[in-house]
């Protein structure tokens, strides 16, 4: 079995986040960048797979600028056995990213695609849904749990009020939650290991996608800070806030 295993590069989630200029989206000048926390899990559970015997390949994808070789590097440290840089400049949306996605799987042929449920800069929740949609292939999301019975694997995934199993039929698209595993640390030997491993750069144009933003963003701000919560004694001293307070925000 061969697994194919997108990851995003983005903000690192310890990061202070600014908002660019303009106001039309975040600047990520001059912050630490790392490996989306969701799509970390997602590879961690490819190792493991892989560590059983139940895979021969791991194929580690990326889609952005040339600076997210480093966050693949990063992957192949981990335990990946090759990656993939599909490099652009522009902003990729969820639905140009499952057609890239798509395109690598038709050409790649993997029998597993498995992501992050979302990325943390852009909470979408999209990409893995829209890929099985274009695959027409089976999917199960928010998976704390995957069983492998023969061509078949059950995931067992978090729902309101509580858990769902589902058997799906490879090949298939699984999105993973955060109690999915906890991802190993990447040793010195591993780093180093990393550095001959096979990472091809391709430019998006070369693929023949339609990547064009189908969103535009025409205004971002920070959040209001909470104000402090005020204790009063009485039902009429907070008749009289409210009432004050009413009148200043009008």
């Amino acid at each position: 079995m061969k697994i194919l295993v997108p990851i995003k590069r983005v903000i690192d989630y310890r990061s202070p986040i600014r908002i660019k200029a303009d106001k039309t989206g975040i600047d990520d000048s001059n912050v630490k960048m790392s490996m989306n926390p969701f799509d970390e899990i997602a590879l961690e559970e490819a190792i493991r797979i892989k560590e059983k015997g139940l895979a021969q390949e791991i194929i580690a994808t990326s889609i952005g600028q040339e600076t997210c070789q480093e966050t693949l590097r990063s992957a192949l440290a981990m335990g990946a056995d090759r990656a993939i840089l599909i490099k652009t400049t522009e902003n990729i949306q969820p639905l140009a990213a499952a057609l890239v996605l798509k395109h690598l799987v038709q050409r790649e042929n993997p029998q597993l695609v498995i992501l992050g449920k979302q990325a943390i800069d852009s909470d979408n929740n999209q990409v893995g849904q829209m890929l099985a949609g274009l695959l027409q292939w089976p999917q199960a999301t928010f998976a704390s749990s995957i069983i492998f019975h023969d061509d078949k694997v059950s995931v067992t995934r978090e729902i309101d009020g509580g858990l769902e199993t589902l058997l799906l039929t490879l090949p298939c698209v699984i999105t993973t939650d955060l109690r999915l595993n906890e991802p190993r640390y990447i040793s010195l030997p591993n780093i180093v290991k990393a550095k001959t491993k096979s990472l091809l750069v391709e430019d998006i144009d070369g693929l023949g996608v339609d990547y064009k933003p189908r969103l535009k963003v025409i205004n971002m701000t920070v959040p209001e800070k909470k104000r402090a919560n005020i204790r009063v004694e009485n039902v009429s001293e907070l008749v009289n806030r409210l009432k004050n307070e009413s009148r200043v925000l009008s």
